[in-house]
């Protein structure tokens, strides 16, 4: 048996569990003259020489197998293990293996704290966990590691997805118990910025028998959030213009589209959090409050995607207009402010054809009245 010190994610016991596959004994411990910071830019810490000391957690049953199991977790954070010298809860001193960050890898943030992490990226990083040593096996960890951010979304969108359906309401459809599901096989056949994957499964039928063994494949995309500007004095909204691959994939001749602002829930943020963010990157626009408008799955035959949807209200003077997005995304947007009225024309011939939008037009029509009311239009 080899023993381990931990002293950043993995102290987390729930994330400990899943990358190892079974509970393990963690005590309390120390590692002298070291120090422990967040990763700049990251959702995960480094170890660097010098300071009073770094604290985390000792393991010290750790098989050939929970090592192998490690190495793949961590292997893709450029991360390699160094025999150092602990102190224990006990008072003994105990020779353990610890992960040092590759040389010159990561810069150094903020000193860590594993509280604030657990807030934020904590349920997150577990559900992500559990994607990634589903590939334990078969999976290159670098690969992995170079599709993280993405793995965070989903992750998030598992995390929100679980809540959300335990306290959606039953009114109509069945409300599915253990075993209404049962997968046989699941296997990831595509894997880049988004990701496919096939099941083999069968399902509850409605007259309370498992159907036959069925194969099913699924587009994961991660949540995202959208939002239709509103200016309620003005009377206006400001709409986003862009190129496609969606359309261009499907052989439109006009994969330019007409939309509302829109993108992914990164992994620890908020639904409302990535729509602030989107429109300050789509359109240098700062939001001044959001409205819930509906939350749905576009396309549930075919993809994971689920989308939380507002109403944003901001000032819309004609200089709001413009070109926005992120470079270094190769984002090229054009913003558009129109009146109300033009929105609907839109809608209405069929140049404003995507569904967000679309839905957004027609929650705005049901509330506009309301909304420049209390804003004294």
């Amino acid at each position: 048996m080899t023993a381990f010190f931990f002293y950043g994610t993995l102290c987390h016991a729930p994330l400990l569990r899943v990358v190892l596959g079974r509970d393990v004994v963690a005590r309390p411990a120390r590692l002298p003259g070291h120090s422990v910071f967040w990763v700049e830019g990251r959702a995960f810490p480094m170890i660097v020489e010098g300071g009073s000391g770094a604290e985390g957690v000792l393991v010290t049953d750790m098989s050939f197998a929970d090592i192998a199991r490690l190495n793949f977790y961590e292997g893709g954070f450029a991360y390699e293990t160094a025999d150092v010298q602990v102190d224990a809860d006990d008072g003994r001193t105990v020779t353990a293996q610890v992960y040092f960050p590759d040389p010159g890898k990561w810069t150094p943030g903020a000193p860590w704290q594993l509280d604030d992490w657990a807030a934020r990226w904590g349920a997150t990083v577990v559900a992500t966990a559990h994607d990634a040593m589903e590939l334990f096996g078969t999976g290159d960890p670098a690969t992995i590691h170079a599709r993280y951010p993405q793995m965070l979304t989903r992750g998030g969108a598992r995390v929100r997805a679980a809540r959300d359906g335990t306290e959606a309401e039953q009114r109509l459809r069945r409300r599915a118990g253990p075993g209404d599901v049962d997968v046989a096989q699941l296997r990831q056949v595509y894997a880049n910025y988004f990701a496919v994957e096939e099941s083999d499964l069968r399902f509850r039928r409605f007259d309370g028998t498992m159907s036959a063994t069925v194969n099913r494949a699924v587009f994961v995309s991660g949540d995202a959030a959208v939002v239709l500007p509103y200016d309620p004095v003005r009377d206006r909204v400001l709409l986003i213009e862009q190129f496609r691959m969606g359309p261009h994939g499907r052989g439109d001749p006009q994969p330019w589209l007409i939309e509302a602002v829109a993108g992914r829930v990164d992994g620890g943020e908020t639904p409302e959090e990535a729509a602030f963010r989107e429109a300050r990157e789509e359109a240098n626009l700062e939001l001044r409050e959001l409205l819930p408008a509906s939350h749905y799955y576009p396309s549930p035959a075919a993809k994971a995607e689920y989308l939380y949807t507002y109403v944003g209200l901001a000032d819309l003077p004609d200089e709001a207009a413009g070109i926005g997005g992120v470079p270094g995304e190769a984002e090229d947007i054009r913003a558009h402010v129109v009146p109300f009225a033009t929105l609907m024309e839109l809608v209405d011939s069929g140049e404003a054809n995507n569904a967000p939008l679309v839905i957004l037009a027609y929650w705005l029509a049901r509330n506009r009245d309301r909304l420049r009311a209390a804003a004294g239009a």
